[in-house]
């Protein structure tokens, strides 16, 4: 024995056979406190860390170090968190990048902003660090199981398989009809991301087929009668959007 501790995103690595690697995550805030707490518990679970104070030395940084995932206030002076997703997400080589917003606006309308520009999940403040840890984690593990396995969607207990169009949850098989599936499928793509109802009128159901909003809440009523209702969240007038 080494003495050395493993951590917990290590033993995942190590069981799915997949290469450890060191993971890098640029932490952006103009607040340096924040900063420096996120940044010492990163660094004690072996990341990589690399951060910035403001929008427009994160692009320089992440242009350079291409960071595996970003956390990007959004409150920040000159260029917000949004504005700086936006350009991130013009970069070809950060546009798979993981971006993550951490802000303490939990209003529906700023989140929709934040998804809107390009960000994949959004952490509202205050949060624990060993919390704040775990979220970037479960987001990095989510990531190399979609890069790994693309029409393979796992959350948490949920496995959504899209070339067999088969769900389990928690090991047991749930049948659903193509339609509850597809809308399912759209949901899960993207964790926290509000889809609008026309999104899903146009993903799910396509152009030449009219059916109405009445049509949309019965199929999210029957999903939530197979998984559970607390995972699929109602933004009201806008849409909906699941939530790990």
């Amino acid at each position: 024995m080494n003495g050395k501790k493993t951590s917990k995103i290590d033993t995942y690595l190590n069981r799915k056979k997949i290469v450890k690697k060191v993971f890098k995550v640029l932490v952006v805030d103009d607040e340096p406190d924040i900063v420096e707490l996120v940044s010492y518990h990163l660094k004690k679970e072996a990341f990589k860390v690399f951060t910035a104070f403001n929008g427009a030395t994160a692009i320089e940084v992440a242009k350079k170090e291409l960071p595996d995932l970003i956390l990007l206030d959004v409150m920040m002076p000159d260029m917000d968190g949004v504005e700086t997703c936006v350009e991130l997400r013009s970069i070809d080589a950060l546009k798979h990048v993981f971006i993550a917003f951490l802000t303490a606006r939990s209003e529906d309308y700023s989140q929709i902003a934040g998804f809107d520009a390009g960000a994949d999940d959004y952490i509202t403040k205050p949060i624990k660090p060993r919390v704040l840890v775990s979220r970037i984690k479960a987001m990095l593990r989510r990531n190399l199981i979609n890069d790994n396995d693309s029409n393979i969607e796992t959350i948490g207990g949920l496995v959504i398989d899209k070339d067999k169009y088969t769900v389990t949850l928690d090991g047991f098989e749930i049948s659903f009809p193509k339609k509850q599936f597809e809308l399912l499928a759209l949901l899960t793509s993207s964790i926290g991301k509000v889809f609008t109802r026309d999104v899903i009128l146009n993903k799910v159901w396509g152009d030449d087929v009219i059916v109405g909003d009445r049509t949309i809440d019965v199929h999210i009523r029957k999903l939530r009668e197979k998984i559970g209702d607390l995972k699929i969240k109602t933004i009201k007038g806008v849409g909906y959007k699941f939530e790990a």
